[in-house]
């Protein structure tokens, strides 16, 4: 029967471990963007002119700083201020704000998209601004959005990685220390790209099979 060496023996139970932790980083942080997104992107297209300018103001900041910046604010930052987050819930809440900033903007491009006449068409039928956006706007625009979206989900997937820099231990950190333990790099950061490949190709499989159950036929064609 054949028998791994004990380097890839630790190798791959470190990746999986680390697996483990990066799927619990991004299903919450993908989530918790999309849901932001959303909200602050129907914020800067229809909100009051002082709730565009807070939408505004919080797009540019999290798509302005680098996201290594932001991850250290919330880690190393925070506990001057008395605020303390486990290595976890500072990951989160970073990938999360960042990854809401940018979807903002798919939201918010995809709503402007809407032809105005179909807004006023709505208020003629006695709906009110929210019903006009709940139940007309918004879901045509998130069937604009779905592909820059999708994009930034699968960058999400990606950036994980710098989870380890404050210490949450994922593919990327795990990986990390059994390279610096056996001092074969090229290998293991090798193998590790082959799991973010599948990760890659596992979110792909699963928003076509989304833009299937939400395709319109002749939507969004001339």
């Amino acid at each position: 029967m054949l028998s791994l060496s004990p380097f890839y023996q630790d190798l791959l139970s470190a990746l999986n471990r680390g697996l483990v932790m990066s799927v619990a980083l991004i299903v919450p942080s993908a989530c918790g963007g999309v849901l932001i997104g959303i909200a602050t992107g129907a914020i800067r297209a229809f909100g009051l002119a002082w709730m565009r300018t807070v939408g505004d103001a919080y797009a540019a900041l999290f798509r302005g700083t680098p996201l290594v910046v932001q991850l250290f604010v919330l880690y190393y930052g925070l506990p001057n201020l008395g605020i303390y987050l486990s290595p976890y819930w500072a990951a989160v809440i970073g990938f999360i704000l960042c990854s809401g900033a940018y979807q903002s903007e798919y939201v918010r491009g995809a709503l402007l998209s809407i032809k105005k006449g179909q807004y006023l068409g709505a208020q003629a039928l006695g709906f009110s601004t929210l019903q006009t956006l709940q139940s007309v706007i918004i879901p045509q625009a998130l069937r604009r959005a779905i592909h820059g979206c999708g994009n930034e989900i699968i960058y999400l997937i990606k950036y994980s990685s710098l989870a380890y820099i404050v210490t949450c231990m994922e593919l990327t950190g795990e990986g990390k220390t059994i390279a610096t333990e056996y001092f074969r790099f090229t290998e293991v950061f090798a193998v590790i790209a082959l799991y973010y490949l599948a990760l890659v190709s596992l979110a792909m499989l699963l928003l076509k099979k989304i833009e299937k159950v939400l395709y319109i036929p002749g939507f969004g064609r001339s």
